[in-house]
């Protein structure tokens, strides 16, 4: 089943880039921190980073519109809308600077337990591999990434540990 897949697939590899983390925490509560936006505006977004929503709607055909505030103060429009939910297994969405942005890319996230902790697989196919290799090369899409699940992972850690205390 190409849900469970968490390596590059050999039709997309150069179009496709795969990150994944466990993260200490249930998959209930790794998949509501996607869900909600008070859990998003905490920590989505790579390191220096800040989030701003104008609009989000969690549902397949929702949208999130929202503003990404980068450390030096440049201001990156962005657009999600979700194309698949199946919690708390599996989000599917498009992502782009804009509605209909035609270098819009897709991104599956899966989540699967592990005991107390979850794995985590983001998986993103773009258009093109040229699109890849700019979001790889230009945005640090890579790192990114891991700077994005590194903030979930620390975010829920503080969450959890206020929850108990």
């Amino acid at each position: 089943m190409a849900r469970q897949q968490t390596r590059a697939d050999p039709d997309t590899a150069d179009r496709e880039i795969v990150i994944s983390r466990v993260i200490d925490a249930p998959r209930e509560l790794v998949f509501e921190a996607f869900t909600e936006v008070r859990h998003l505006s905490q920590w989505w977004g790579p390191e220096g980073f800040t989030t701003t929503t104008k609009t989000f709607e969690f549902r397949v055909g929702g949208e999130w519109i929202f503003v990404l505030h980068g450390p030096d103060g440049t201001d990156y429009p962005e657009w999600i809308s979700w194309t698949e939910i199946v919690p708390p297994e599996w989000i599917a969405l498009r992502h782009g600077e804009f509605r209909d942005d035609p270098d819009a890319f897709e991104s599956t996230l899966a989540f699967t337990p592990h005991g107390a902790t979850t794995r985590l697989v983001m998986r993103t196919i773009f258009p093109t591999a040229e699109l890849r290799d700019e979001a790889v090369h230009k945005y640090h899409a890579i790192e990114g990434g891991e700077q994005t699940l590194g903030n979930l992972a620390a975010y829920l850690t503080e969450f959890l540990r206020k929850e108990t205390h």
